[in-house]
C-alpha cells in the first residue's frame, strides 16, 4: 500500500513539474541588463477643490508631470430632430494635462504631452505619427 501511495504522489509531482508553462521555466534564467533607477525629485500637491499637481524625476532621466482639475460641462439629456437640447444638466469631469519624457535606446529624448478630458486622451509628441490631411 505504501509503495502505491509513493508511486502515485511521485507521478502527480512529475506531472505538475512537466505541466508548468515553458516561459515559467525559462523565467528563472532570464537576466536583465537595466540599472535600477531611483527617484531624485518628487512633488505632490492635492488641493481641497479636487485639483492636483504631481511630478517626479528619476536618476535615469525619466520626467513625469501630471496636473488635474475638475471642469463643469453641459450634458444634453435629449435632443430633438432640429438639434434643440432639452433637459440639459451640468456634470464635473476630471481634466488631466501633463507630459513625460525618457531616453530611447539611441539616446534621443522622447517627450509626450497630453490632455485627457471630455474629448478623450489627446497625446502630442514629435515621435508620434501624423494623420494624413
Amino acid at each position: 500500500m505504501y509503495k502505491f501511495v509513493f508511486v502515485l504522489c511521485s507521478a502527480v509531482l512529475l506531472t505538475y513539474v512537466l505541466a508548468r508553462p515553458q516561459d515559467a521555466r525559462a523565467a528563472s534564467s532570464i537576466t536583465t541588463t537595466t540599472t535600477p533607477a531611483s527617484i531624485i525629485q518628487q512633488d505632490t500637491v492635492n488641493n481641497a477643490d479636487g485639483s492636483f499637481n504631481s511630478s517626479y524625476e528619476t536618476s535615469n532621466g525619466i520626467r513625469v508631470e501630471n496636473i488635474g482639475y475638475l471642469k463643469k460641462i453641459i450634458i444634453p439629456k435629449t435632443e430633438t430632430s432640429d438639434g434643440q437640447v432639452i433637459d440639459e444638466h451640468e456634470e464635473l469631469v476630471l481634466v488631466q494635462t501633463g507630459s513625460y519624457s525618457y531616453s530611447d535606446p539611441e539616446g534621443n529624448i522622447i517627450t509626450l504631452r497630453y490632455v485627457a478630458d471630455e474629448n478623450g486622451f489627446q497625446p502630442e509628441g514629435d515621435h508620434l505619427p501624423v494623420a494624413p490631411q
